[in-house]
């Protein structure tokens, strides 16, 4: 009888130090916090050093490029995680921000770029009022994608079709001239050069309106 109530005098005793022992881990482990995404030009790099998902880009500039990739590769779309990085083409960029930023974009902020042999150049950065080259408001169009695929523009995601294909992106991703020497495919020359009219012609018709 003295023996057994020793041995539960001493399981009481082990279990009353192992709750105090975690009582004050925790109090002395403070809650981890958000990750603060640092954005400036040395943040976007050679399109081609980014991790390839179908057609597109990903990276994340927090380090979670595992949750970046369960994201993008999830068939029932996923929240993104902050700090990706999302990708078409090299002079365009949507980057996932701390939570609550900006709602109603998800906390996406749109980038366009000026691109070059000696890196990147932030022309325009916001959350709505971002236009790209081809006269296309960045939000305007993604937020169709909104609900189920974090605004995510891809085949059969709500977005309108763009005016530029999947050959013409992947020239683009091809020649991106922060990765050095391109390495075009058959059929890139084309495509750029068709590219370029493209730019040309919405240059033009803008300045008209602009005019008129």
């Amino acid at each position: 009888m003295k023996a057994a109530l020793m041995i539960g005098q001493g399981a009481m005793i082990l279990f009353i130090t192992l709750i105090s022992s975690a009582a004050s881990y925790a109090a002395a482990t403070p809650e981890s916090e958000p990750a603060v995404v640092n954005i400036d030009e040395a943040s976007f790099s050679c399109i081609r050093d980014m991790t390839p998902v179908r057609h597109f880009y990903v990276d994340n500039l927090v380090g979670d490029l595992e949750g970046t990739l369960a994201a993008a590769n999830s068939p029932e779309g996923a929240i993104y995680p902050t700090g990706s990085v999302v990708q078409l083409v090299p002079t365009e960029v949507m980057v996932k921000r701390e939570p609550g930023t900006f709602p109603a974009t998800s906390d996406w902020e749109f980038f366009e770029l000026e691109v070059d042999g000696r890196g990147s150049k932030i022309a325009k950065r916001g959350f709505v009022d971002v236009v790209n080259r081809f006269d296309g408001n960045c939000f305007a169009c993604h937020v169709p994608a909104k609900e189920k695929w974090d605004f995510i523009c891809e085949s059969g995601h709500g977005c309108e079709p763009i005016p530029i294909d999947h050959k013409m992106t992947g020239a683009l991703q091809r020649s991106d001239p922060r990765c050095g020497e391109a390495e075009l495919e058959s059929g890139d020359t084309m495509a750029l050069i068709k590219l370029k009219l493209m730019v040309s012609i919405g240059l033009t018709k803008k300045w008209l309106e602009d005019l008129f």
